[in-house]
């Protein structure tokens, strides 16, 4: 009789967590969309590794799709044409005040925080017979400044301004501005991503080219100008062309969603991310900042109550007014 009864318990324990289970996944999607930026950058690498990572073990279809960057993320995820989204805090911060240089007057209001990635610098990679070392010397020259509606494809005309700088600017995917830079059809191609950049660290084994930064002058200027940007110190090494540390500015990127997802999903992805850096790592270096103590440098975007539920139990405190 014994013996029955705990059978009968077991039974009814293994019954009970198959629900809970089943109404944890509640509302869940069978897919999802993670948009990421153009191919040769690390956006590329990141979106489509998380995505293969939340397939492999919450059983979700996930996939990455090749977008314009940060600007057209954060209106997809607004429009709810994609999932998550990776956006770096200054196109987010412009896009939830409604000026969105894609969505102008549209106010990006059901976008929510899930977790951090990493810092995004900006830096530039040259020809070495252009004999360019800073962004002041970009003066007269064919620049590409990656994809329209990327963060370097918004940010970099505006630094060129701001320090009157007057280049002959394109545009165009990290890829493709290597490829034009090879081709000799320009002379520089700036841009922001996580280090090292895949399209800088192919043109380094393939082409005599040199990274540059900006000048002392340079940086204090941008510092001022741009309140959105951080200091940032591009390691000696990072390339095989570059043995000295370069002075850059950065953003942090974070992922998003929409405040629709379910709390249990947006939970689940948070818990994945924040407690398996080593597997992060795996999928670019730059995820050595993917880590739950950097949701400190989000202070503006709500937090999506399933994120705010993880961070919370584990000892991170989410200020109220970044609680949905």
């Amino acid at each position: 009789m014994r013996y029955t009864n705990f059978a009968a318990l077991a039974a009814a324990a293994v019954m009970s967590m198959s629900m809970a289970q089943a109404q944890d996944r509640d509302g869940w999607p069978s897919d999802l969309t993670v948009g990421t930026a153009s191919q040769g950058g690390v956006y590329f690498v990141y979106g489509n590794g998380l995505a293969s990572f939340i397939s492999e073990e919450l059983g979700i279809s996930a996939s990455g799709e090749v977008t314009g960057g940060p600007v057209q993320n954060v209106t997809l995820l607004q429009m709810q044409e994609h999932d998550i989204g990776l956006v770096t805090m200054g196109p987010m911060f412009e896009a939830w005040n409604g000026e969105s240089e894609l969505a102008p007057g549209l106010e990006h209001r059901d976008v929510r925080a899930l977790f951090p990635m990493y810092e995004t610098p900006f830096q530039g990679i040259a020809l070495a017979s252009q004999n360019i070392s800073s962004v002041g010397d970009l003066a007269g020259k064919r620049v590409s400044v990656g994809p329209a509606g990327g963060t370097p494809g918004t940010y970099w005309p505006r630094f060129l301004e701001a320090l009157d700088v007057d280049a002959n600017v394109s545009f165009a995917g990290a890829a493709d501005a290597a490829s034009q830079l090879q081709d000799g059809l320009i002379d520089a191609f700036v841009f922001a991503a996580g280090v090292p950049i895949s399209a800088f660290s192919q043109l380094a084994a393939e082409a005599d080219v040199r990274t540059f930064t900006f000048s002392d002058e340079e940086h204090a200027a941008l510092l001022e100008a741009f309140p959105e940007v951080s200091p940032f110190t591009i390691p000696g090494g990072s390339y095989t062309v570059q043995d000295e540390d370069q002075q850059s500015v950065a953003m942090w990127n974070f992922a998003v969603v929409h405040s629709d997802m379910p709390e249990s999903l947006a939970y689940e992805i948070t818990k994945l991310v924040m407690e398996n850096n080593d597997r992060m790592m795996q999928i670019h270096a730059a995820a050595v900042a993917t880590l739950p103590e950097n949701y400190i440098n989000n202070g503006f975007l709500p937090y999506h109550p399933g994120a705010v539920r993880w961070f919370e139990e584990n000892g991170f405190d989410i200020p109220e007014e970044l609680k949905d």
